[in-house]
Order: structure tokens, then C-alpha cells, then sequence
């Protein structure tokens, strides 16, 4: 039995209503994401610009042409000492999971990360009643840095999540004049002209 491998690569606008696609089964159906309402396409044209901005990659995940799957790391929060932390998000399509797509995606988005001005990548897990997401992050290299109970409230259910953590690379220079390296913060579109 021949396993085709997927086509790991940067988002483009053409995908994004496979991403939105995607998404919408889990705030529907799960826990996995606090969302409630399944963000419209146009958020998720802005997102994709928005990490592009801040430098910080959005992937997707090919199968014979079709989007199976997604991943990207945004700012973990907007203070700006938190710049050189991200959150990742992994998404496949339902039915695509148990086939080693969020493996791909992850280590893409680990090696895409690594290099830049990223140091810490962290994993909010919603505790969805299986480790599964918890057990990829580890193969990984991600490690548990705690658990925040019953935060969330989606489906008439309380819901845990489990933070991981795993560093990048060396820790960045400690430069007290942050304004300078403010490299989270989205950078101003340049001027290209359009093909």
C-alpha cells in the first residue's frame, strides 16, 4: 500500500475556505476550540495578513490537491515582553487525523519558527477527554507546564486546558530598549507593485 505524502506549504488566500471549512466542524462540533462561532472567511484573510506582518507562519497541509489540514503560530499575548512567544493552532480535517498529517504540520511549523526572533512555542490544549493532541505535542519535544481547570465553558461542559511549552532556540539577547524589537508587531504593507 502505497501512503502519499502530504505537501507541506505557506497558506494562500485560495486556501482559506478549506482553513475556514476546516475550522468550523471543531467550534461546531468539539471543544478543542473556545470559539463558539466559526470565524468567516474574511477573518481568516486577515489573520493570514496578519502573521505575515509579524513574520510568523501560517501552513497548510496538501493531499492530492486538497487542504487536509492547517497550522500556525500567532503572538501568545500582545504585552509587548511576550514578543519572542508564540501559541501554535494544528487543525486537520475530520477523518484526515491518525495519519500523521499533525506530525508534518507540526515539525514544519517547529522548523519554520526556528531561526527567527521566536523563542518559546506553547500549546493551549482543551481536554477534549483524550491525550491525543497532548501526545503529539510531547513526541515533539513540548513539555507540560500546567493546566488551568475549568476555564471554559462550551457544550453545557466545563473544560480544562493543558499548557505545553518547548523552547526554539537560545534565549534572545536581553536588549531594555524593546521599542526597537518590537517584532511581533505587524510591520507596515511594503509598496510592491501587483503581478
Amino acid at each position: 500500500m502505497t501512503v502519499m505524502q502530504p505537501v507541506i506549504r505557506p497558506a494562500v488566500p485560495a486556501d482559506l475556505d478549506a482553513v475556514a471549512e476546516i475550522h468550523t466542524y471543531y467550534v461546531r462540533h468539539t471543544v478543542i476550540t473556545f470559539e463558539e462561532n466559526p470565524p468567516p472567511v474574511a477573518a481568516w484573510h486577515q489573520r493570514l495578513d496578519d502573521l505575515a506582518a509579524r513574520d510568523l507562519p501560517f501552513l497548510v497541509a496538501e493531499l492530492s490537491g486538497e487542504v487536509v489540514g492547517y497550522a500556525y503560530a500567532a503572538p501568545w499575548r500582545p504585552k509587548p515582553a511576550y514578543r519572542h512567544t508564540v501559541e501554535n493552532s494544528v487543525y486537520l480535517a475530520p477523518g484526515r487525523t491518525g495519519r500523521g498529517l499533525g506530525g508534518a504540520l507540526l515539525e514544519a511549523l517547529l522548523a519554520a519558527c526556528a531561526g527567527t526572533h521566536v523563542r518559546q512555542m506553547i500549546a493551549v490544549i482543551a481536554d477534549a477527554g483524550t491525550d491525543t493532541s497532548a501526545a503529539l505535542h510531547r513526541r515533539y519535544g513540548f513539555t507540560d507546564a500546567g493546566r488551568l481547570t475549568a476555564v471554559g465553558c462550551k457544550h453545557d461542559r466545563w473544560v480544562d486546558t493543558l499548557l505545553m511549552q518547548r523552547a526554539l532556540g537560545q534565549p534572545a539577547p536581553v536588549d531594555d530598549d524593546h521599542d526597537s524589537h518590537q517584532t511581533l508587531a505587524p510591520r507596515k504593507p511594503r509598496n510592491t507593485p501587483h503581478a
